[in-house]
């Protein structure tokens, strides 16, 4: 049976404010549906000290950003993104549209739909987020979508120069410097200056997540997306620096982000902990990075890998960081994970930042039903069926008599009419 030798804070303590933030993402989607850009104007000037003339970027201020970019840092963002776009586009090939005759003269098929038009948040105001860009952006374009709201916080008073270039370089067709429940509400609902979406992507903080719950049906969402959560799966194949590293390299995103260590070996549950209190001393970002750890942190002893397979799953964590002496094993095990990285070799800043995978992942068990981000996600797969009138007739019979077991008297005049008209020519 699994052992916790440190646990995280209370799933009630961890739950007790979602009531206020409901409460206060309501009232300001109320005002923005009511009020639209004077509401936006207003809650940006409140919330980010920021009231420019016009939220969205023109071609001049987009040039002014990428100019002010070192040479390294564009060609750094190109080959992130030329990753994100080169797996995307792997993910678009594999869907393909299909038509295929099931029975004779009945033809069934589907279309793979690109949607119309998508926003993308890319969060900025605690941490300038470049990579986010790419995750949204990139894959939409590589969907097809035609449109593309690209919407970030001003940073320290002014838009952030790699966010817009980042957001440009992906494909966005409009981008606005536009943070916070403002922007996804503006680009969700519409205003006048704001042509709404047909759905929002991207991540955010607890506010902007529960905007996109409470908006999700009037627009679709990609994700209901909560704070960072890293698990790491190791045994005594890897040491506590290395999971120390990887486990406060992702506590660092928020004071309230789950990072687990589940093992099977004591020792480096004792060398880990040990190395996370020696790497806190020095770590930049400790004082958030700390916070969680000591607040979201836990430590789980197991008896084998089969015993940290069933606990994996009922975390169902965004990241799950594999470094065992038997990585395969997890591979063909584990169902509940939003993203797998499998050996020490690989961690999650890749994915986080550049190696080509997704970073908008399934959190608070989420992952039990949904994965991450990708291609997939911005475009319909829509059915159509072509019937030959022989078929039609044949079909309208069964139709028709199952209609009258479920007392359907319309629906069973819509086959009927086609076996009247039909039947006829029906071959024996």
């Amino acid at each position: 049976m699994a052992v916790w030798l440190k646990k995280g804070i209370s799933a009630e303590d961890d739950a007790a404010d979602v009531a206020e933030i409901r409460s206060v993402v309501e009232d300001i989607l109320a005002d923005i549906e009511k009020s639209g850009d004077k509401a936006v104007r207003s809650l940006s000037k409140r919330f980010d000290k920021w009231n420019p003339k016009d939220f969205k970027l023109s071609k001049a201020e987009i040039e002014d950003c990428m100019k002010s970019l070192s040479k390294q840092v564009i060609d750094d963002i190109k080959f992130a993104q030329a990753q994100v776009r080169n797996f995307a586009q792997i993910q678009r090939d594999a869907l393909r549209d299909v038509e295929v005759e099931t029975m004779p003269g009945v033809v069934l098929g589907h279309k793979n739909i690109p949607i119309n038009s998508v926003g993308c948040y890319v969060p900025g105001g605690k941490y300038p987020l470049v990579a986010s860009a790419h995750m949204s952006i990139v894959t939409a374009k590589v969907a097809g979508v035609k449109r593309i709201i690209a919407c970030a916080p001003p940073y320290k008073g002014s838009p952030h120069p790699a966010i817009v270039t980042a957001m440009h370089l992906a494909g966005a067709t409009e981008i606005y410097a536009l943070g916070g429940v403002q922007a996804i509400g503006a680009m969700a609902l519409g205003t006048a200056s704001i042509k709404p979406v047909d759905m929002i992507a991207g991540p955010g903080n607890a506010f902007v997540a529960e905007a996109k719950r409470q908006l999700s049906g009037r627009v679709g969402i990609d994700l209901f997306a909560g704070p960072t959560e890293t698990l790491i799966i190791a045994d005594d194949a890897v040491d506590g620096e290395i999971c120390a590293t990887d486990l406060l390299g992702q506590a660092e995103h928020g004071p309230n982000s789950p990072a687990i260590l589940l093992t099977t070996s004591r020792r480096l549950t004792e060398d880990t902990v040990k190395q996370i209190e020696k790497q806190l001393l020095v770590l930049s970002t400790a004082d958030i990075a700390g916070q969680a750890w000591k607040n979201y942190g836990q430590v789980i002893l197991c008896k084998d890998n089969a015993e940290m397979v069933k606990e994996a799953d009922r975390i169902a964590s965004e990241h799950v960081q594999v470094m065992t002496k038997n990585n395969d094993y997890f591979l063909n095990n584990l169902t509940n994970y939003g993203a797998l990285f499998l050996g020490p070799e690989t961690n999650v800043s890749y994915g986080d930042k550049v190696i080509g995978t997704n970073h908008t992942l399934p959190t608070r068990k989420a992952a039990r039903y949904t994965g991450g981000l990708w291609v997939g996600k911005f475009i319909k797969t829509c059915t159509y069926q072509r019937v030959k009138p022989e078929a039609s007739a044949m079909v309208g019979e069964y139709c028709s008599r199952l209609c009258d077991v479920e007392g359907f008297a319309g629906h069973k005049a819509q086959a009927d009419i086609r076996v009247r008209r039909y039947g006829h020519k029906r071959v024996a």
